[in-house]
C-alpha cells in the first residue's frame, strides 16, 4: 500500500513547515488529489490515521479535495470530464479523440494549519 508511504511524507513536510512556523503542533492538513493519481481515498485516510501517530499531527484533520480529471479538445475548444483512467477520450461535443489532460494527475499538499 503506497498510501502508508504517501501519508508519511505528506506528515513529514508539514512537521517541517509546523517547525519553521515555530508551531507545536498541526490542526489540520489539505490535499488536493486528482482522480487519476493512482491514490485509493479510503487507504490513505486508513494510512493517515496510522502514520500521524506520535507526531505533530496526532491530532490533525485530514481535509482531502479530490478533483476529476479533465481533459480539453483541441477540435473544438471543449474542456470535459475523462470517466476513465486512461486519461484519454472521445470529446462528448464533437467526437474527436483528446489525451489534453489538464486536470487529474494531482496529488498537492494545499494548506497546513498549524499552532
Amino acid at each position: 500500500m503506497h498510501e502508508f508511504g504517501l501519508a508519511v511524507r505528506m506528515i513529514e513536510i508539514a512537521e517541517e513547515a509546523a517547525r519553521a512556523a515555530g508551531a507545536t503542533r498541526i490542526e489540520s492538513i489539505r490535499l488536493e488529489i486528482g482522480a487519476l493519481a493512482g491514490v485509493v481515498p479510503e487507504a490513505l485516510e486508513f494510512a493517515y490515521r496510522g502514520a500521524r501517530e506520535g507526531t505533530l499531527a496526532a491530532d490533525a484533520t485530514l481535509d482531502v479535495t479530490y478533483l476529476p480529471a479533465l481533459a480539453h479538445c483541441a477540435t473544438c475548444d471543449a474542456d470535459f470530464e475523462l470517466d476513465n483512467r486512461f486519461g484519454i477520450a472521445d470529446c462528448p461535443t464533437c467526437g474527436a479523440p483528446s489525451a489534453d489532460l489538464r486536470q487529474g494527475r494531482e496529488l498537492q499538499l494545499r494548506d497546513v494549519a498549524v499552532a
